[in-house]
């Protein structure tokens, strides 16, 4: 039977689900894939109140968790979830304040002030680059010199102290995809279940999860929570919230858009004028290589000019000469090629 539960991934639904110990534990140990025996969730939780940037939910959880040899493990789950995509410095400072925090240093049998172990999840309402897997484990492993695991000593609570383990959910990609436990719990955030009219809803086969009470406890849980008109009420204003975030994502992502066309006009436009610089360079260039080919030509008419004129002056002091020395015009004309009137105008020395 198809019931209808209220959306965790509002803020306000999510607080309410984790609150519930029950649910909290049965969260935890699917993420963690072991068991949480107890879980508490801590003072202080952090919200954006403001909601001036972008919604981002955090909450703390001290945990014991059992491990392979039955012994209990405490813990420190910090817990984030976001539905926009955001920068990873929000979650950074968020993590340099809890390691900055007393409260979460080790209280007994611990002279040397060792931290309590941290594991972090994410809670992504967006997917992470181009990772398919909807659920991502990163965990820190110590290696020697040559790359080879060390073991021997681990783990260790100082080198526990300074680094963390982290658990990374794209909502985005669990629909349909029910395939292990963990999976299976999360598929109340599948927000491919939404209401075709109501966002605030999911639309749950409740059919899927009978026998399984701990799943059954959660439906319960999220049952009782479309009921209560004190989230209704804010979730009707996380909507308003989201509303006024996409009205001013869409108008930034218009003003980008004209942006982005606007830089490609002008590349386009700088290219143009690169491109037509390039030609009147060349032709620059083609223009200084004829001019420098007529001055060469100019040159050599000057230096055949010169030598015409050379030859011409040896010609007349020739035909002087012959003149003078009592040879007819006639065949000095014959034999220097030159005009009779130019000759018989030569003078004779005497």
């Amino acid at each position: 039977m198809i019931i209808s539960i209220a959306n965790p991934i509002y803020d306000a639904v999510f607080k309410y689900l984790m609150e519930d110990n029950r649910v909290a534990k049965t969260v935890l140990s699917a993420l963690l894939q072991k068991e949480v025996a107890e879980v508490e969730m801590r003072k202080h939780e952090y919200t954006n109140g403001t909601r001036d940037k972008i919604s981002m939910f955090r909450i703390d959880f001290g945990a014991k968790v059992r491990q392979d040899d039955g012994s209990l493990k405490l813990v420190l789950i910090e817990l984030q979830k976001t539905w926009l995509e955001t920068e990873t410095l929000r979650f950074r400072q968020y993590l340099g304040t809890q390691y900055a925090n007393p409260d979460n240093i080790l209280k007994d049998n611990n002279p040397n002030g060792y931290g309590i172990p941290m594991i972090t999840v994410y809670l992504l309402g967006h997917r992470v680059g181009e990772i398919e897997e909807p659920v991502l484990y990163v965990r820190h492993k110590s290696y020697n010199y040559d790359g080879v695991e060390v073991t021997k000593g681990m783990p260790d609570p100082f080198v526990e102290s300074l680094v963390h383990d982290s658990i990374i959910v794209q909502i985005p990609l669990l629909h349909g995809r029910v395939n292990n436990r963990l999976v299976e719990v999360l598929s109340v955030f599948d927000q491919t279940n939404k209401d075709g009219n109501n966002r605030q809803v999911l639309n749950i086969d409740e059919d899927a999860y009978r026998g399984d009470a701990e799943m059954e406890h959660i439906l319960h849980r999220l049952l009782a929570a479309a009921s209560d008109s004190k989230l209704r009420q804010d979730m009707n204003v996380e909507d308003e919230y989201f509303s006024a975030i996409e009205t001013r994502d869409t108008a930034i992502m218009k003003r980008d858009q004209r942006i982005a066309e606007q830089d490609a006009q002008l590349e386009e436009q700088s290219a143009q004028l690169e491109e037509q610089s390039a030609q009147l360079e060349e032709q620059s260039a083609q223009l200084e290589e004829q001019s420098a080919q007529l001055e060469e030509q100019s040159a050599q008419l000057e230096e055949q000019s010169a030598q015409l004129e050379e030859q011409r002056a040896a010609l007349l002091f020739s035909a002087k000469a012959m003149k003078t020395a009592g040879i007819p015009v006639e065949q000095i004309a014959e034999m220097t090629k030159l005009p009779i009137e130019q000759i018989a105008s030569l003078g004779i020395d005497r």
